[in-house]
């Protein structure tokens, strides 16, 4: 597959690039690649669940979900009002993994550490609280009905 001229504009537009920052791109073969695999991968979506909490300071409770589409955008319609940044923090290294290995053509469901927690170590341990969040991924029809409830 090479890269249409037309869907190269599209993606000089959307990035802003120069002619020639859209010519190293398309120059590129890891793009050609990634590009070929953007329907597969819109299908996707990156679910991070609380599985653990015990006096998180933003009310986050076991079952709470925050969703990311497959190129690590947090889809913020899908996820609960407000989201605690700390709890994130290690969460995004699972994400970027997830990625890697939806892009390498890798079920990231077989990872084998898919839990992390945010950094504040709880009331026992000097701090406030503390959430588990654990990843998986789901297809984004399923994701769509279970939130249509």
């Amino acid at each position: 597959m090479t890269i249409d001229e037309r869907f190269l504009r599209i993606i000089q537009k959307r990035f802003n690039y120069s002619d020639d920052e859209v010519k190293k791109f398309a120059d590129d073969p890891r793009n050609e690649e990634l590009l070929s695999l953007q329907k597969k991968l819109s299908e996707k979506i990156i679910v991070l669940e609380v599985v653990r909490s015990k006096g998180c300071n933003s009310n986050h409770n076991v079952g709470d979900k925050f969703y990311f589409d497959a190129f690590g955008n947090l889809l913020t319609g899908l996820c609960p009002k407000k989201i605690c940044s700390y709890s994130l923090n290690s969460a995004l290294m699972m994400v970027y993994t997830a990625n890697e290995m939806l892009y390498a053509g890798i079920d990231p469901n077989t990872m084998r550490f898919k839990r992390s927690s945010c950094f504040d170590v709880g009331i026992n341990c000097g701090g406030w609280g503390n959430i588990v969040l654990e990843l998986s991924v789901k297809d984004k029809n399923s994701v769509l009905r279970d939130n249509e409830n």
